[in-house]
């Protein structure tokens, strides 16, 4: 059960953070979220919106989670949510600038694809980040290596095994079948630089903000394989195919992607086997069957 929350203390370090007094107008939750309680905070000062959450991993995913936002401001021109400020103490919080929304602009699938791309061509030496953060509320391990190949397997892959395995999820056949057929999966990956990832980029984390042009939120970032992060959007479906071709078009893909986009969905796929059980893991073995 979640502990009751007083909101003074988001409004004392509002009247801190401003320079003046600021108080709570109204908190009204928002639904939609299955890690966090989220609210939309009116104030004296104008409207935020504020995540808390009292499980034990709370304050170093919103911390994850600000250094995310924060990355992602610097190397994207998409409107990315500005963070105000965190509190680490029994019950985190992360307060965010409020994003409004309105109506798609009738470019709005050009945008993103165009500032996507963008994200993407920012690269580093590589794979992985300096820290580990979050995919959800799952840890996600981020130690930087040269090799795609040993960064998928090593870093997304084996860690959500074990997670698997240890919760009783699969059984040890299966993750030697995994293990044995990741050479072949990695194997079919085309060589590309090191690119600035999202990182958990499907419809649920972009909205529209005020002036209808795309907005992410509630990133996962490292430095990847881009495909990663293309064929996750594919995986629940909600993208416009105007989207696609717009990427397509900014920053090619190697040709045969569309056969490849399930081999990277096989960490998601393991990350969300481990979130909500084992309804996922049939497409995960139909998946696999294709190698092992």
């Amino acid at each position: 059960m979640s502990r009751s929350f007083d909101f003074q203390q988001v409004a004392d370090f509002l009247s801190e953070h401003c320079q003046q007094q600021v108080r709570i107008k109204a908190a009204v939750p928002i639904g939609g979220g299955s890690i966090s309680h989220a609210y939309r905070l009116q104030t004296s000062t104008g409207t935020f919106f504020l995540k808390k959450n009292d499980i034990p991993a709370a304050a170093a995913m919103f911390a994850a989670e600000e250094q995310g936002l924060n990355v992602l401001r610097q190397h994207t021109p998409l409107t990315i949510p500005a963070v105000v400020g965190r509190h680490d103490g029994d019950t985190p919080w992360l307060l965010l600038a409020y994003i409004d929304s309105a109506p798609q602009q009738n470019d709005y699938w050009q945008q993103l694809a165009e500032s996507l791309a963008t994200l993407h061509r920012h690269t580093a030496t590589r794979y992985g980040l300096e820290s580990d953060n979050f995919i959800g509320s799952l840890p996600q391990q981020n130690h930087p290596v040269e090799r795609w190949d040993d960064f998928f397997s090593q870093y997304r892959i084996a860690p959500m095994l074990r997670m698997a395995r240890n919760a009783g999820l699969v059984d040890r056949q299966f993750v030697q079948r995994f293990e044995a057929a990741l050479p072949a999966i990695t194997g079919l990956m085309p060589d590309e630089p090191p690119a600035l990832l999202h990182g958990d980029l499907w419809s649920g984390n972009l909205m529209t903000d005020s002036q209808g042009a795309p907005c992410l939120i509630d990133p996962a970032v490292y430095y990847g394989h881009r495909e990663m992060e293309l064929a996750f959007t594919r995986l629940f479906g909600g993208f416009s195919g105007t989207f696609y071709q717009a990427y397509q078009e900014c920053y090619p893909l190697e040709p045969g992607f569309n056969d490849r986009a399930d081999l990277y969905n096989l960490y998601p796929l393991l990350v969300h086997l481990n979130l909500f059980g084992r309804s996922y893991l049939g497409q995960i073995e139909v998946i696999l069957e294709r190698f092992y």
